[in-house]
């Protein structure tokens, strides 16, 4: 099921989906706000890894050159302001006099509760994701995002006669909690424009929630539509041919319109590191496409490996380009900051995943069904599960985060806690869509 159809789903019927609709709609955001706060040691020294920890590090042992010569240590928030990282403490931008940082969680920061803690009177009971609060809530600019992208959506042709749900789905609102680095309404609808063309691939080419989906032709159509991502540049006499063909689909137009706007917030390296994230979604489509022509139902290690390439990742990698800085090419293409990197990716799409299950469409391929298939477990007992790799993958972040930052340019520290508000960002936005479409869970 694509991003769009989530959404605009109405809520499922089965009883997991009042616990799903309890954990995306909890209050509750146990991780600390502020990335490279100071917690508590968990362990005898209190170090930090200086290589791979957590979920897959036995097979993540590859040399790397050192980052910097600073100790592995834990980062004191004085350290990165010295360093320039500038995420807001407050709300900032367009209507911001009327909002307040949401979420923050009862405590010091950096003790989270352990999961199915309850919280404040009239929290809901069960798991809760570990998760930072998102950093800001500007309704007033979110929702100029939005209108402007739902016009941009029009003008490209993509979603035709459904441009209500497209506007209904707030995803102007996602880039505005997930990007609180910059207030501009013109550098947040750049990545939104990118994020809604790179999600009509999956509604208008495999899930058919835009227009027929043909199976037969998907690789075909992904590797046209490739050419435009990375600019195929044929022979005279044929180059006009294949300009026909992207001008009559809408999903191309949409991408190179998307591509060529954000060219102008974007250096050079920043848009070509995005369109290398497109073309990885692209193997991922197609893998998706044979489990469903061939009746295959993927095992848990496979949707993983999934999830590694078709998340929220290409959104993600906009984090420096939108707040108007870049990453220097040679720490983001780093083995350990890839492995974190991707990580934040993998953990981002699984609460979609966990976001889907309350929704209706029982075939639909998600982490936690596929959980409960292969460990023949209840659906209850899946979604916890779930919660659990999605909170190993964040404190595996988290841990490795702030080992990196010590060690690389000012401009990692800032891209790394950058990630950590986008992560808090999806989260309360998906928490807002839940609390809209789906029943209130038990208190």
């Amino acid at each position: 099921m694509s991003l769009i159809a989530r959404v605009a789903a109405p809520a499922a019927a089965h009883t997991t989906a009042g616990l799903i609709s309890a954990l995306l709609s909890n209050p509750r955001r146990p991780a600390r706000g502020d990335l490279f706060a100071p917690s508590r040691p968990t362990g005898d020294s209190g170090r930090l890894p200086t290589g791979p920890t957590g979920l897959g590090s036995s097979a993540a042992r590859v040399p790397v050159r050192r980052l910097g010569t600073v100790p592995a240590a834990a980062v004191p928030s004085s350290t990165v302001r010295e360093r320039g990282l500038s995420l807001p403490d407050g709300p900032t931008g367009l209507g911001s006099s009327a909002v307040h940082i949401i979420g923050r969680p009862p405590g010091p920061v950096g003790t989270p509760a352990p999961v199915g803690t309850p919280g404040p009177v009239g929290t809901p009971r069960g798991p809760v994701l570990h998760c930072p609060p998102a950093v800001r809530d500007d309704p007033a600019l979110g929702q100029e995002v939005n209108e402007r992208l739902v016009a941009w959506a029009g003008e490209v042709g993509i979603y035709p006669g459904q441009l209500d749900r497209v506007r209904s789905c707030d995803f102007g609102r996602l880039i505005m909690l997930a990007h609180p680095e910059t207030d501009d309404p013109d550098r947040l609808l750049a990545a939104a424009k990118c994020a809604l063309s790179e999600w009509s691939v999956d509604d208008h080419y495999v899930d058919g929630e835009a227009e027929e989906a043909r199976p037969e032709l998907l690789g075909q159509r992904l590797a046209i539509a490739h050419s435009v991502i990375d600019q195929a540049h044929l022979p005279e006499a044929y180059a006009p041919q294949l300009e026909e063909v992207v001008g009559k689909d809408p999903v191309m137009v949409a991408l190179r319109s998307g591509l060529d706007n954000l060219a102008h917030y974007a250096t050079a390296s920043q848009v070509r590191r995005l369109r290398h994230e497109l073309a990885i979604m692209f193997v991922a489509y197609n893998q998706e496409a044979v489990w469903h022509t061939t009746e295959q139902t993927p095992p848990v290690w496979e949707f993983l490996m999934h999830r590694h390439e078709n998340s929220f990742v290409p959104c993600m990698a906009l984090v420096d380009a939108v707040a108007g800085y870049e990453l220097p090419p040679a720490e983001f293409a780093d083995p350990r900051v890839r492995r974190a990197f991707t990580m934040a990716g993998s953990a981002s799409v699984i609460v979609n995943d966990l976001y889907s299950m309350g929704k209706e469409d029982p075939t639909d391929f998600s982490l936690p069904r596929l959980i409960a298939l292969e460990e023949q477990c209840s659906l209850d007992e899946a979604v916890e599960r779930t919660v659990a790799i999605h909170d190993e993958l964040m404190h595996t972040y988290e841990a490795e985060a702030a080992a990196l930052a010590v060690t690389g340019s000012p401009a990692l520290a800032r891209f790394l806690a950058g990630l950590w508000a986008w992560l808090g960002g999806s989260r309360e936005w998906h928490a807002g869509s839940a609390r809209y479409h789906a029943p209130a869970g038990p208190a």
